[in-house]
């Protein structure tokens, strides 16, 4: 395991998915219910900003490895799975969202790694509408840990609507990924 620049980013998101959770643990004579949101809200957008800064620097170091290209997703996935079931649990995300999201991903990255062992992994390649749909999620999640008026914009409405969106582009994705893989699937 190459302990490189861009790798320890990606381990610091790891870490960070802990405290995304924890912080909704916290005493209510600690933290407020106010600040639990912009606390998690903040760890969240920074977790995210790493997800950048690790690729932005495993290219500009020249410090690409098959290790990050492995933890690098599965750091995505854990984020966005632990705030989604945070989320959950504060009644904020209907519960079909979150197995549709969630449920996606693991049958993704599961026919992602048997198409690599058959070796077609070129196949089921990140395509545009997983991009945009990982956007949509980026984006709605803080809206819905934040769940405050921001600038006279409703966030948990706006965040609602990213959310079902991007479970929609969840479905549409997981279904162009099925169907690129179906013809080895038949053989």
């Amino acid at each position: 395991m190459p302990l490189n620049l861009p790798n320890l980013v990606t381990l610091l998101r790891i870490v960070l998915i802990p405290l995304i959770i924890g912080i909704f643990y916290v005493s209510d004579a600690w933290l407020s219910y106010e600040h639990k949101n912009v606390i998690a809200t903040a760890v969240f957008i920074f977790a995210a900003i790493t997800d950048w800064l690790d690729g932005y620097l495993a290219r500009k170091l020249n410090q690409m490895s098959a290790f990050g290209a492995f933890l690098d997703p599965v750091a995505d996935k854990l984020m966005v799975a632990g705030a989604l079931i945070v989320l959950l649990q504060l009644g904020r995300v209907e519960a079909v969202v979150v197995l549709i999201i969630i449920g996606r991903e693991i049958a993704i990255s599961a026919l992602r790694e048997w198409m690599a062992q058959l070796g077609h992994a070129k196949s089921v390649a990140v395509a545009y509408i997983g991009k945009v749909k990982t956007v949509g999620q980026m984006i709605a999640i803080p809206l819905l840990l934040y769940h405050d008026d921001l600038l006279m914009l409703n966030t948990r409405w706006l965040g609602t609507i990213l959310i079902n969106v991007a479970a929609v582009l969840t479905v549409i994705s997981m279904l162009y990924y099925l169907r690129r893989a179906l013809p080895l699937m038949r053989g």
